[in-house]
């Protein structure tokens, strides 16, 4: 007797393939979440794997840099940075970012009913307040003595997900001009990602369109006309991303939502 193991879909993928459902649904002229059906199964805000956000936050290194490096360790809590970061809807492909960041689905049905009604600008993160790590500084300053890299991306993306944003600008301040050819692109990737969750989305979205269109630029440049309205331009350089993205990555699937919401947006 053959057995099959069962595979859990992520929440994420049973989101997108929900939403998919009503599109569906809404494209034939049949009404959705009209309030005799409520996404119970989406849950408002799901508790989050530190190590599979580490490893998320990992990702876009791939495409920065040389590949071969050894595995990162986490820096000083981790965990407590995971547990205690409020749900954020617009999550930039960044280091030490992760789509699980977006943990509110409720968010994303709510602002009046369906997003297709809704103003996505209001799903942008704000800055809001800094979280308490006290040994991050030390673990920053030691990452600059050291100059090495990906290192160095990490500690900036650790910085802006703790929402030390003036520590973040700081740091780029002071490297900003040491930084090698092979990590330029990913580190102006980084750069923009700290203005797009500190509020600064226009600086954000100029730019990543004057960067190299790399996946994770590719990623945020959808992913931000996205929450600026622009649904069409988030199509396309969603697409081009995601087609680019491992079916196994939750940057996949993350962006397979937002695409989604693009298509719900121009309904």
């Amino acid at each position: 007797m053959s057995h099959e193991t069962s595979v859990q879909p992520s929440l994420t993928d049973l989101m997108a393939r929900y939403l998919e459902k009503q599109l569906d649904a809404q494209a034939v002229g049949i009404a959705t979440f009209d309030g005799e059906v409520t996404p119970y199964e989406v849950g408002p805000v799901q508790p989050l794997d530190p190590k599979l956000a580490w490893d998320e936050a990992l990702a876009v290194l791939a495409f920065y840099g040389p590949t071969h490096f050894q595995r990162r360790q986490a820096p000083p809590h981790w965990s407590h940075l995971v547990a205690n970061h409020q749900s954020i809807v617009a999550v930039a492909f960044s280091a030490a970012n992760f789509p699980q960041l977006m943990r509110n689905f409720h968010a994303i049905l709510g602002l009046g009913g369906m997003p297709a009604q809704s103003n996505l600008s209001e799903l942008r993160p704000v800055a809001g307040r800094p979280a308490s790590a006290s040994e991050l500084t030390s673990w920053v300053d030691e990452i600059a003595h050291r100059k090495e890299y990906p290192q160095m991306l990490l500690a900036l993306g650790t910085l802006r997900l703790a929402k030390h944003f003036d520590a973040a600008e700081a740091f780029i301040r002071t490297h900003d001009a040491g930084i090698p050819a092979d990590w330029r692109t990913g580190w102006e990737n980084e750069k923009a990602a700290l203005a797009w969750h500190s509020g600064r989305y226009e600086d954000a979205r100029k730019s990543w369109d004057a960067l190299e269109p790399t996946v994770p630029v590719l990623f945020n440049r959808g992913m931000a006309a996205l929450f600026a309205g622009d649904s069409d331009a988030a199509k396309r350089h969603l697409s081009a991303a995601t087609a680019k993205l491992p079916t196994s990555s939750a940057w996949h699937h993350l962006g397979r939502l937002y695409l989604i919401l693009a298509d719900f947006h121009r309904a």
